[in-house]
């Protein structure tokens, strides 16, 4: 049909048939078509108008030759012009090469294309077999590279490495074995420090501890006990010829004493910056033993009213940075494993032969309960059996009556069986004496007399 006074205008406005269309609850605007479809509806309709006069010219020449009926053309609608409104065009796709779009695989699975380029990349699939396959590997990969995962390494993972290195090229200066709980230690201690922001240096810290029959506690930050060990591990590096971190000339002072100096003697609270000292000198203090050689293992280490050969020593410090390692991951809330059952197994070693004189101390200040039996040294006396439960547990037999008496199996008149862990903790402090044991069996007096002396080996 044509318009109603056959212009040539209205005719190229005559209304298209309408195409396929978005389902309704896509929710999409069909009133206005987007940009760049309207200037291929444009331009389509211009060339359609153009077809329309050119139809028109054609039938008056017809007309003009007295053909003027119109029977031999169709009529103009007729002839092409839809009778709806123009249908939308489908969105143009990218078109690129096969090694362009294979290229693009890893970017589409990562879902970093463009829209045009992931239409492209979709396109495409449906019609090459390889590149689909393709793709599917590379879409499963990406989720495993989002798959969550602990970031706390496993606390034998160093010793693992060291003994498959060494294995292969044994060191040429090895770290003596006594010395390698507190180089075990300090390591996951640094690992600890390197993992905690700036702000958590500042973190409060509660350091615990037991003396005579009550606990003590003190309050210092994380910076503050990274300080209390660099001091105190500062009398083995004095003892070795070091440099001692009090300064040159200093002293001999108790630990308590040494860390009230160093907290005293900062113009300000300590920070991170603590970290380096402290590790400078714990590398620093194995180098040196291990390049001393073996008579340096007997080497005396003085700790105010109490010494300790330097194996020993750096046993205990290993001791006291694991103690203090926990309380500082206690206060950032900060996953921390025990050590290696093997270290752990040389630390209650230490404990139980410090024992007896422990007990002999408390027992002279009127703590304990007098000596029932007293034997000449290196003879077998009154005895407690000492049952560690877990990595690094055995079975010790500690002399009740005096320091210098044999401990043993024969003479055992009390028996206490404990965790590990737990003892350790005992002996750290804190853990009070009278809820720390869990099996109990004997002479209570020596067992109550065992477990203070136990808790009083603690200290600052």
């Amino acid at each position: 049909m044509t318009g109603a006074n056959d212009d040539p205008e209205e005719i190229a406005r005559a209304p298209w048939i309408p195409g396929p269309r978005p389902a309704a609850d896509d929710h999409a605007d069909l009133t206005s078509p987007p940009r760049d479809i309207q200037g291929i509806q444009d331009a389509r309709s211009g060339r359609d108008a153009q077809e329309v006069r050119d139809a028109r010219d054609g039938r008056d020449e017809l007309d003009a030759h007295g053909a003027g009926d119109g029977r031999g053309l169709p009529d103009v609608a007729d002839a092409g012009a839809p009778a709806g409104p123009p249908a939308e065009a489908p969105e143009p796709v990218l078109e690129l090469p096969h090694r362009v779009l294979k290229s693009l695989l890893g970017a589409w699975a990562l879902s970093a294309c463009s829209a045009e380029e992931t239409r492209a990349v979709e396109d495409h699939l449906t019609e090459c077999a390889p590149c689909a396959d393709e793709a599917l590997r590379l879409r499963d990969a990406v989720g495993l590279l989002h798959a969550e995962r602990d970031l706390d390494l496993d606390p034998l993972l160093r010793s693992r490495v060291l003994e498959n290195c060494l294995g292969r090229r044994p060191a040429r200066i090895p770290v003596p074995t006594w010395a390698t709980p507190y180089d075990a230690e300090t390591a996951r201690l640094d690992a600890l420090l390197r993992d905690i922001g700036e702000s958590e240096w500042h973190a409060p810290v509660r350091l615990k501890w037991f003396e005579g029959e009550r606990r003590l506690h003190r309050k210092t930050t994380v910076a503050g006990v990274i300080g209390h060990l660099l001091a105190v591990d500062g009398l083995v590096a004095a003892s070795l010829g070091l440099d001692d971190p009090l300064g040159a000339g200093t002293e001999e002072l108790s630990p308590a004493r040494r860390t009230d100096v160093y907290w005293g003697s900062a113009s300000r609270p300590p920070t991170r910056t603590v970290r380096e000292p402290w590790r400078e000198q714990s590398h620093t203090l194995i180098r040196t033993v291990s390049f001393a050689g073996r008579g340096v293992a007997d080497l005396t280490v003085t700790y105010g009213d109490f010494a300790l050969p330097l194996r020993d020593s750096l046993l205990e410090r290993a001791f006291e940075c694991w103690v203090h390692a926990e309380d500082i991951a206690q206060a950032v809330a900060y996953p921390y494993d025990p050590p290696a059952g093997a270290h752990m197994h040389g630390m209650i070693d230490l404990a139980a032969r410090l024992l007896p004189a422990a007990l002999a101390g408390r027992r002279r200040a009127g703590l304990a309960s007098p000596a029932r039996e007293l034997v000449t040294a290196g003879s077998p006396g009154r005895s407690l059996h000492l049952e560690i439960e877990g990595a690094g547990g055995g079975h010790w037999y500690i002399a009740l009556d005096s320091p210098a008496a044999l401990g043993s199996r024969d003479h055992a008149v009390a028996q206490v069986a404990m965790d590990a862990v737990e003892f350790c903790q005992l002996v750290a402090g804190h853990v009070p004496p009278e809820e720390a044991a869990a099996g109990q069996d004997g002479d209570r007096e020596a067992i109550r007399d065992v477990l203070f002396a136990a808790a009083s080996l603690s200290r600052l």
